[in-house]
């Protein structure tokens, strides 16, 4: 995959702490049902991500194939719970 990072996505998908090595893996390789299509463009993916821990991305996917990443963040404990019973 290829991903198109500038000042504002940065900043914004990092706000909660995730980092950019663990959007990318999760990303690069998300588990089924994911990508799931959340409309207006956008798609949200929640797995583990570099180093293993439970998070989520939303991106877009643009025009010429690049994901732009809008969005991360860990996953509460709730949705930890209901992405493994997704996954059965």
């Amino acid at each position: 995959m290829e991903f198109r990072w500038n000042h504002w996505n940065v900043d914004h998908a990092t706000q909660h702490g995730v980092s950019i090595e663990e959007i990318e893996s999760l990303l690069d390789a998300p588990q089924r049902p994911f990508p799931e299509y959340r409309g207006d463009g956008k798609w949200l993916v929640q797995g583990r991500g570099a180093g293993g821990r439970f998070i989520q991305a939303i991106n877009l996917l643009e025009e010429d194939g690049v994901l732009y990443v809008i969005h991360a963040r860990p996953l509460t404990e709730p949705e930890k719970h209901r992405f493994r019973r997704r996954l059965r």
